[in-house]
């Protein structure tokens, strides 16, 4: 059944517009709630956001939909994604909805939902909520309406977990760390984390006025950090994104460091000291060549999934694995949480640097990436990938890079994009073939 509402990271859409609106957002909440509601108990969401200007309306509607079908809410008010994956499992919650658009800009807003133990929701469960939103809901007699109420301890209780997640043997004292929060969900808690464990801590993006989340800040707008890094001299930088379950890393030279790389040293570590489940690590289909060539060096496999952190966690538990991430900067340790978590990561990568005593740049280049090219194709309509052109420029290309590299070419589950990705050992040989079917797809669209 194809899916009307959900894409590969919940309900996203540019707000007051099509799926996102207020009107949305409460038939949401009745027909989540609704799908929850099992057993007699007293049941409960708890909600969280990011910074958006728009997350005061979108929790308001939330709200009121879970309320009228007997919801209990608790809200959290500005929280990182993986804190309300937390909270729900911890508070015995029935439902954790987190509204976010990620690394989108602010105009954007989104609704992910996490089940009671904590996990996003699985495909069959959203296309159930999917049936539900079609239909009239199901709204409870008048005594039997929820209440709702914020917490103030919610903070805390993250920030912990989240040192926790460190060996209590180390400190960061002696580290100079920029850390760029987006503007974002982890402006308060992760300088203070990274903070509390020693650090010296050069904070960005902590700012956030409703209307700046990732705007030339966070993971997906790198040259800030990349400057500030350098000019403080300092020995790493960390970008977070708007909800802050990803990073990606800035070495000491102001250098880029993807999920790619960040993947291959938490779980060489793991490996090392016996603690890597599973046999090897989860990514992408849009993971570099390198990093499995890297792996399989060690013994270790690479196991490839969809796109999108919630495949490669279906991934994850179905082989024991209990590290996965994607080049994005999305890491998921299972040992510590139940979604991707920039912070923790990043905690990782710092404790990994304190142990080594080398520079970030030699400790962060695990591997050498093979030539990788991606670049994205707008389109406003239709589908180009289905034109019988676009479809031979592909195959043609495909033949080109038998045996000597791999190509991925797919629709963006969040935004009206073909995303056109190549890599080989001829760097040559991929810019060309990744323009060339760029140039099929935009005369297609």
């Amino acid at each position: 059944m194809a899916r009307k509402f959900f894409g590969t990271d919940g309900i996203r859409g540019r707000t007051n517009e099509g799926v996102m609106t207020a009107g949305m957002a409460m038939r949401v909440g009745q027909a989540a709630g609704t799908h929850f509601l099992r057993g007699g108990h007293r049941h409960r969401v708890v909600i969280g956001k990011d910074t958006r200007l728009s997350g005061y309306m979108m929790e308001s509607a939330l709200v009121a939909g879970f309320t009228s079908v007997g919801m209990d809410v608790i809200m959290t008010g500005p929280l990182p994604t993986p804190a309300i994956a937390m909270l729900t499992r911890e508070m015995r919650a029935d439902l954790g909805v987190m509204i976010s658009a990620s690394h989108n800009p602010f105009e954007d807003n989104g609704i992910k939902l996490f089940g009671p133990d904590g996990f996003k929701l699985s495909d069959e469960a959203e296309l159930a909520i999917e049936r539900l939103l079609e239909q009239e809901p199901l709204l409870v007699e008048s005594d039997r309406i929820g209440r709702a109420r914020r917490i103030d301890d919610a903070r805390g209780r993250y920030l912990h977990a989240v040192k926790q997640s460190v060996a209590s043997d180390i400190r960061f004292d002696g580290l100079k760390v920029v850390l760029d929060c987006a503007n974002g969900a982890a402006y308060q808690v992760a300088p203070s984390a990274i903070w509390e464990l020693g650090a010296e801590v050069i904070a960005m993006g902590v700012t956030p006025d409703g209307t700046n989340i990732n705007r030339e800040v966070g993971s997906t707008a790198l040259d800030a950090i990349k400057a500030r890094v350098v000019a403080e001299g300092a020995d790493i930088g960390i970008a977070l994104d708007g909800d802050a379950d990803r990073l990606i890393v800035i070495d000491e030279k102001g250098e880029t460091v993807d999920g790619d790389q960040i993947m291959a040293l938490i779980a060489s570590r793991l490996h090392e000291q016996g603690l890597l489940t599973g046999g090897g690590v989860v990514a992408t289909v849009m993971s570099n060549l390198g990093l499995e060539r890297y792996l399989s060096g060690r013994g270790l496999t690479l196991e490839r999934a969809k796109v999108g952190d919630r495949y490669v966690l279906e991934r994850m538990k179905e082989g024991g694995f209990n590290v996965g991430g994607e080049q994005s900067g999305h890491m998921i340790l299972l040992d510590h949480g139940t979604t991707g978590d920039g912070t923790v990561a990043a905690l990782r990568v710092l404790a990994s640097l304190v142990r080594s005593d080398r520079p970030a740049s030699e400790l962060l280049h695990v591997f050498d990436r093979v030539p990788q090219l991606l670049k994205n194709v707008r389109y406003a309509g239709g589908a180009p990938l289905e034109a019988d052109s676009v479809k031979q420029v592909i195959a043609e290309a495909g033949r080109e890079l038998e045996g000597k590299g791999r190509l991925v070419i797919r629709p963006s589950g969040t935004e009206p994009v073909i995303r056109v990705m190549a890599e080989g050992d001829d760097a040559a040989q991929v810019e060309a073939l990744v323009d060339r079917i760029c140039d099929a797809v935009m005369e297609a669209a």
